[in-house]
């Protein structure tokens, strides 16, 4: 499906969402909860103010696979992104097919992987100012063993921390539950919260900014040694995980205006002003509170509230509240960012006849996909009940597996199966960047300690959707085992 087939698919939905509107949902997205609790993690990965290193290419990595994403966005700027990506990549009725199912089986649990670590970040926060919600009502763990692979364990966790965690996902869902064209001024509203919080923060660290503090590197701070490398990849798990959320616009594509032009805009934008808050923030943070401080609070619970305590000791109780108020204003920008993206995949997949088709649903009088954003909304909330560190862990290695990977390849195979296919954003020194994108996601993947353990979830969740894409398949005469034709104009509206 070229691009203009893809926007004429989707009559249904309202190209509400510009430039602005676009660029505001992919910062919040990205911002989030994430850096305000991840940076004594960075600190202790990289062992010392050197961890800057993680956060400056992080974003060279999110760069070169924002080019991924416009070149991709702007050729097939419907609603669905990635799903539509693959398809077209490797052939709709053939491995193509199997692509597109496997990223849509993986989101069933990414995405509300995601959606949850925002809303346990914000309940994290909130035990700052309430810290009987850190209190712990049930906890247990879960062993899963797996030949082969080895056992999974899953911990579990009951607070009065994770019922808010729940609550968010319950408000985000209500306030989504309506037309894009005012979704679009809420997240103009919510953008500006966010924008004041992290200005606060950095003028704040700047104003009190010592550069001894700052730049108190540690002897053989940058000795290329293993411990050097390992080290750097952990902090670009954690960069990586903050940085994401820049390609959220191509995940509505269908509802963004001018989108061959607003797409690649708001990609490339959101990357370059998410980068420059997240390297000045961090310094300003550094240049208060010395690094060996934060590197000894970073399996502590004192690492939640890491920017909170900073306000504190630089204006008082008073402060800290404040600024945690803010945190959670944007911790719930994010949770709403990630659920109006989200929620439009497995809509898009439902009209193409690859999802059940429930999900190709729409709202009769606001125009949007009602059923795909409450069943996303209601398994955020159940992951609520996960602790945060397996959260991230796990989504990570997921995304990047399915997704990622699978897409910077896929850009280099599209050029050369299609070059006919009209590109209105052409990615800048083609193939550097969709190389440099694969080489950095596969470092973060294997350059890490004990990395096996995210990997073996990974694993199992592509096989059990392996497995399920073969027996469904094989029901309905599709690819591998049949030449039934598996096109969308097929099976449109007949999912089952």
């Amino acid at each position: 499906m070229t691009g203009d087939d893809s926007a004429a698919a989707e009559p249904r939905l309202i190209r509400g969402v510009g430039l602005a509107g676009a660029t505001t949902l992919n910062m919040i997205d990205m911002i989030g909860v994430g850096p305000f609790i991840t940076l004594p993690l960075i600190v202790a990965a990289m062992g010392g103010p050197q961890a800057m290193v993680g956060w400056v290419l992080g974003a060279v990595l999110a760069v070169c696979d924002g080019l991924v994403w416009a070149e991709l966005g702007a050729a097939m700027p419907g609603t669905g992104g990635t799903y539509r990506y693959l398809g077209e990549i490797y052939g709709r009725g053939r491995l193509g097919h199997l692509m597109s199912f496997l990223f849509i089986w993986q989101l069933t649990f990414s995405a509300p992987l995601s959606i949850a670590s925002g809303c346990i970040g914000f309940a994290m926060y909130a035990a700052y100012a309430f810290p009987s919600l850190d209190v712990t009502w049930a906890a247990r763990t879960l062993h899963v063993p797996l030949p082969v692979l080895g056992d999974i364990n899953l911990s579990v966790t009951l607070t009065a921390g994770t019922l808010v965690a729940v609550g968010t996902v319950a408000v985000a869902v209500a306030l989504l539950y309506r037309k894009i064209t005012i979704i679009e001024r809420l997240s103009n509203l919510l953008w500006l919260g966010v924008m004041l919080t992290i200005v606060w923060i950095v003028a704040s660290g700047l104003w009190h900014f010592d550069p001894a503090l700052a730049f108190d590197l540690p002897e053989g701070a940058f000795t290329l040694r293993p411990e050097f490398f390992y080290g750097l990849g952990s902090a670009l798990l954690i960069a990586v995980y903050d940085y994401w959320g820049y390609y959220n616009v191509c995940f509505l594509g269908g509802e963004v205006r001018e989108p061959h032009r607003n797409i690649p805009r708001a990609v490339l934008l959101s990357i370059a002003l998410v980068a420059l808050i997240y390297i000045v923030m961090n310094i300003s943070v550094l240049g208060v509170i010395p690094w060996r401080e934060f590197e000894a609070t970073a399996n502590s619970d004192a690492r939640r509230y890491v920017i909170s305590s900073f306000m504190e000791r630089l204006y008082g109780r008073g402060a800290g509240l404040v600024a945690t108020a803010l945190i959670m204003w944007t911790a719930f920008a994010s949770v709403f960012s990630l659920l109006l993206g989200y929620s439009r995949v497995p809509f898009a997949a439902a009209s193409d006849g690859n999802y059940f088709r429930v999900f190709a649903r729409v709202h009769e009088r606001h125009r949007f996909p009602y059923v795909s954003l409450l069943v996303l909304g209601g398994l955020a909330a159940a992951f609520c009940f996960f602790r945060l560190a397996d959260v991230i862990a796990a989504l990570v290695c997921i995304r990047i597996i399915v997704q990622f990977l699978a897409q910077t390849v896929g850009v280099i195979v599209l050029r050369v199966r299609r070059p006919d296919l009209p590109r209105p954003f052409r990615m800048w020194l083609y193939p550097l960047p969709a190389v440099l994108a694969f080489a950095g996601f596969v470092y973060v993947l294997f350059m890490r300690p004990h990395f096996q353990k995210e990997m073996r979830l990974a694993f199992l969740l592509i096989a059990a959707g392996i497995i399920v894409y073969l027996v469904r398949a094989k029901a309905r005469g599709e690819w591998p085992f049949g030449n039934k034709d598996s096109s969308p104009q097929r099976h449109r509206g007949t999912a089952s």
